[in-house]
Order: C-alpha cells, then sequence, then structure tokens
C-alpha cells in the first residue's frame, strides 16, 4: 500500500510541476472560471467543442499541487470524449472523492485513480474537483464563475 501511497503522490507531483494542456487551444469556444477561497487556487477551462465531442482542452491558472494536477489529469481525460462520456467521468471522478470510504477506482478513471486518497482530506475535495465543476460549466455554455465554498 504505501509504495502504491508513493506512486500516487509521484503522479501529482509530477503533474503539478509540469501541467499538461496550459492554455487556451486554438479556436476555442467555450470557458469557464473556478474559484475555491478556501484554497485561493483560480483557474479557466477552455473547450473547442465539435459536434457534442470535447476536440480540445485547455486550462490556466494558479493553485494548490492537488488542484493544478487535478486539473492537468482531467484535460488529458476529457480530451476526445462525447460530453455524456465526460459526465460519465465526472460522476465517476466525484464519487471516488466523496463516495463510500474503501470504495476501489473504476477502471474508467484510469489515472485519474491517483486522487483516491484525497477523499481522506474533505477540505482538499474542493481543490480536486474544481476544474470538473469548471468543465462541466464550460460545457453547458453558462460562461459563469464557478466557486466551491
Amino acid at each position: 500500500m504505501s509504495e502504491l501511497r508513493e506512486l500516487y503522490q509521484s503522479v501529482i507531483l509530477d503533474h503539478n510541476r509540469k501541467p499538461r494542456n496550459t492554455g487556451a487551444p486554438e479556436g476555442a469556444n467555450r470557458l469557464a472560471s473556478g474559484h475555491n477561497p478556501l484554497c485561493g487556487d483560480k483557474l479557466s477551462v477552455f473547450l473547442r467543442v465539435e459536434d457534442d465531442r470535447v476536440a480540445d482542452v485547455g486550462f490556466e491558472g494558479s493553485g494548490c499541487a492537488i488542484s493544478t494536477a487535478s486539473a492537468s489529469l482531467m484535460t488529458e481525460a476529457v480530451k476526445g470524449r462525447t460530453r455524456a462520456e465526460v459526465e460519465g467521468l465526472f460522476g465517476g471522478f466525484h464519487e471516488l472523492l466523496t463516495g463510500e470510504r474503501g470504495a476501489a477506482p473504476g477502471p474508467a478513471l484510469g489515472k485519474l485513480a491517483v486522487f483516491a486518497g484525497v477523499r481522506e482530506f474533505p477540505v482538499r475535495v474542493k481543490c480536486a474537483t474544481l476544474a470538473w465543476h469548471t468543465l462541466r460549466a464550460a460545457l453547458a455554455g453558462s460562461g459563469a464563475t464557478v466557486k466551491t465554498e
């Protein structure tokens, strides 16, 4: 279990140090911003949606390691997926962080399973889910700022 925890930590630290998919992709046609006042995390999620599919995605902002890594891994997970698939990932990720203790992550989550330990720190759940709630707002085209208060 200790080795698995170390692996998870290394993935989170890697995505924090070298986040993937930063900035707005060319032709982005959806945007939403998010703010976690508790931790100070702020980010914007940019999408290029074509035919109900996330053709490209990016983010920018500042935040703690969990928030940044979550946004980075999220962008990798949702690129190329349909809106329904993204909603399924959101549900699985949210359940991973807020569901029953000890519930195993589903295989569909892939690398996102590294956040399983976050549920042990309830105040950090908002850090991990901020990008996801912001993604949903961008998909909906609301343009509103998401807050995790």
